[in-house]
Order: C-alpha cells, then sequence, then structure tokens
C-alpha cells in the first residue's frame, strides 16, 4: 500500500513538472526536449526507412513517373486535369470530416455547415431540373440543370444518393481519420506505462476502477460501449460506428487501452462511418 501511494505521489509529481515544460514559462528547457523529441524521431524513423528501402525506391519510382505525367504535355492532359479536379475534391470533403470528428467531441460541426447543405441543394436541383446529370463545369461550383428535357418523375432517391455517394463517403472516410488521435494516445500510454495528460483518458481509467460500482446512466452508457468493444471486437466497432454515437470517442481510447490491431480498429471504423452510417444518414 505504501509504494503504491508513493508511486501515486511521484506519477503526481512528474505530470505537474510535465504541465510546467511550456514555452512561455521555460522556454529553453521546451526547446531543449523540442530538439531531442526531434532527433530521437528522426534517427527512430531513418532506420524504419532504411529496413523498407525497398518500398521507398518503389514509392520514389512511382512519385517520380506521376510528375514526369503531370508536367509533359500531350493528350492525356485532359485525363489528368479531370483526376487533379476529383483528388482535390475528395481532399476538400476528407479534410471537412477530420475537422469534424477531431479533438474528442470539440470539432467543427461540419456535417451541418457544409455536406448537408450541399446534399440538400442537389436534391433540390434534382427535383427541379428532373435529373442529375448536371454540367461539369460549373457543377459542383454552380449547380445548372441540363440541356436536354428529362420527364416529369424521373428523380428517385437513389439517383441522388448516387449524385452525393462520393461526397458523403469521403467525409465520412474523414470522421475516422479523425477517431485515430484517441486510438494511438491511449495505445501509446498502455504501452509506455504511463499516464497521458488528458481528461478523457483519466476518465477512462477511472471509470475502469468504478466499473462495478456505475449507477448513473452516463456511466453505464460509457461502460456498455467499451464492453462491446472489448468482447465483440471488429463487429463492436463496426456497430458503434455505423450509428450517430457521440460516446464514439470511447471506443477508440477502448481500442488504443487494450491494444486492439490497428486495420482492426481503423478498418471498422472506416466502413462503419463512410459506408454503413453515411447511407444512413
Amino acid at each position: 500500500f505504501a509504494d503504491s501511494s508513493l508511486l501515486s505521489e511521484r506519477k503526481r509529481r512528474d505530470r505537474e513538472e510535465r504541465l510546467n515544460i511550456v514555452l512561455w514559462r521555460q522556454p529553453l528547457v521546451t526547446l531543449q526536449y523540442f530538439f531531442l523529441e526531434t532527433l530521437i524521431n528522426l534517427k527512430e524513423w531513418t532506420i524504419k526507412l532504411w529496413h523498407r528501402r525497398s518500398i521507398l525506391v518503389s514509392f520514389l519510382l512511382t512519385l517520380a513517373v506521376l510528375t514526369a505525367t503531370y508536367y509533359i504535355e500531350g493528350t492525356h492532359q485532359q485525363y489528368v486535369r479531370y483526376m487533379e479536379k476529383k483528388f482535390f475534391w475528395c481532399a476538400y470533403w476528407v479534410g471537412l470530416g477530420i475537422l469534424s470528428s477531431v479533438g474528442l467531441g470539440t470539432g467543427l460541426h461540419t456535417f451541418l455547415l457544409y455536406l448537408g447543405p450541399h446534399i440538400a441543394s442537389v436534391t433540390l436541383a434534382a427535383y427541379e431540373c428532373n435529373s442529375v446529370n448536371f454540367p461539369e463545369p460549373p457543377y459542383p461550383d454552380q449547380i445548372i440543370c441540363p440541356d436536354e428535357e428529362a420527364p416529369e418523375g424521373s428523380i428517385s432517391l437513389w439517383a441522388i444518393i448516387s449524385k452525393v455517394r462520393l461526397e458523403a463517403c469521403m467525409w465520412g472516410a474523414g470522421t475516422a481519420i479523425g477517431e485515430l488521435p484517441p486510438y494511438f494516445m491511449a495505445r501509446a500510454a498502455r504501452l509506455s506505462g504511463a499516464e497521458p495528460d488528458d481528461e478523457e483518458y483519466q476518465e477512462f481509467e477511472e471509470m475502469l476502477e468504478h466499473a462495478e460500482t456505475a449507477q448513473d446512466f452516463a456511466s453505464r452508457a460509457k461502460l456498455a460501449v467499451q464492453n462491446l468493444v472489448q468482447k465483440v471486437g471488429f463487429f463492436g466497432i463496426l456497430a458503434c460506428a455505423s450509428i450517430p454515437n457521440p460516446l464514439f470517442d470511447l471506443a477508440g481510447i477502448t481500442c488504443g487501452h487494450f491494444l486492439v490491431p490497428f486495420w482492426t480498429f481503423f478498418g471498422a471504423t472506416l466502413i462503419g462511418k463512410a459506408v454503413i452510417k453515411m447511407h444512413i444518414q
């Protein structure tokens, strides 16, 4: 018991010392640790790249071929421009998805601000034009009805879903990527044995300690998510990711804490958020 108390006290002092190591309080110490950590990371990355040099060489060759294809003039440039436009369009929605889910629930509500209005505008235009074959360009920057007239009632819900599926799935993929920081934070903390300075993770640790005596609804809901993810695994994560779930951050922390394999967590999250949940929404 005494050793446990000493350990807790030492952890508390270490945490307080880490909180004081900030640029505006101890600039020299902070910069020193920053450069040391940077050097350590560079060394580790260099070693990893050297062990995977065949993959690195293949990647560099592929990048060189793509760069040459992009800059060399020819009839292929129309396809290059088309792919470039699609790439940036997808990256835009992936970025909005990341902004929506990153930050342990403090992200921007980009579905309400961007994706929802885009889907609504496409839906209204589709029923007004009786078609989803909007001229490109100016679509998606501007929606203009096509010249050919379509018969009344030719628009179906599935046609509208197909028109906005790419944007919705990219946004969902972005939300899945935004769920990775809690997972990596909890995983690193479990592997290192250190307690991260994060309120959400500390709350998770306290919940595990007092799981049996939890009585309030919020604690029971969090415990249910944790049990579902821990016991069911891939399909539990898939179920949590496939429905609007404000407690999914806890699922990421749970997976990281119990060392769930990365592709099990991310694969289930990606399928749930980018495919199932987006079609439900």
